[in-house]
């Protein structure tokens, strides 16, 4: 098993809101992304689990949403280790779009 990719997204929204956003928005940035589909999401809390299917292949993961960020883990199959730059790239600038004070409206 490898090292989860940890990508930190930072954010002024507040705990609370950036849950909602979050929410509503994870399955719209997924489904932007063709190669790519959810095949899991269960919250707890302010936690996301997710199982992801990309290029058949099986990503797990989590999301932790803090008062001022968002912390994306997610551990990669070695077959996708490869994209791990550009997955990272990826989930920050939609984090980010999401997260922004008017990105999520």
């Amino acid at each position: 098993m490898s090292a989860p990719l940890v990508v930190s997204i930072p954010h002024s929204l507040g705990r609370e809101e950036a849950v909602r956003r979050l929410k509503t928005g994870l399955g719209r940035a997924a489904a932007s992304i063709p190669v790519m589909q959810v095949e899991e999401e269960r919250w707890s809390g302010d936690t996301l689990a997710f199982r992801i299917r990309a290029l058949g292949q099986i990503a797990t993961g989590q999301v932790d949403v803090a008062d001022d960020h968002v912390k994306v883990e997610v551990v990669l199959p070695w077959l996708l280790q490869r994209f791990a730059e550009m997955a990272q790239a990826a989930i920050r600038k939609r984090g980010q779009l999401l997260l922004t004070k008017d990105g999520g409206k």
